[in-house]
């Protein structure tokens, strides 16, 4: 009978997001269930959103929660993994660039 129950119970399930930010103010996110014990690069290839934008897993980095994680990271029940984008400009020189821009707007005020 406990056999008969085993099988009838389902194996215990990730629920997960995947989230990735292709352009500034566009997200694009992916509800995933995953078998226990999956890891950081099997949410990556169920999600399929390296695919979709034509990503390699050497131009992103990726984390849970807002923390870098390497590939083999174990996930657990609610985490939420996101696919970082390479950055187009150095920060710093993005801020040079602002505080120009606004000096440059006050001087014509």
């Amino acid at each position: 009978m406990s056999a008969l129950i085993s099988a009838l119970t389902p194996a215990p399930t990730l629920r997960l997001q995947v989230v990735y930010c292709p352009q500034p103010g566009q997200v694009d996110i992916v509800d995933l269930s995953l078998p226990e014990g999956a890891s950081l690069a099997d949410a990556l290839q169920a999600s399929q959103l390296l695919v979709r934008y034509g990503l390699s897993p050497e131009q992103v980095k990726l984390g849970v929660w807002s923390r870098l994680k390497p590939l083999d990271t174990p996930l657990r029940d609610g985490d939420r993994v996101e696919v970082y984008r390479p950055l187009t400009v150095d920060p710093k020189e993005a801020r040079r660039l602002r505080y120009k821009r606004q000096r440059n707007t006050q001087r014509a005020s």
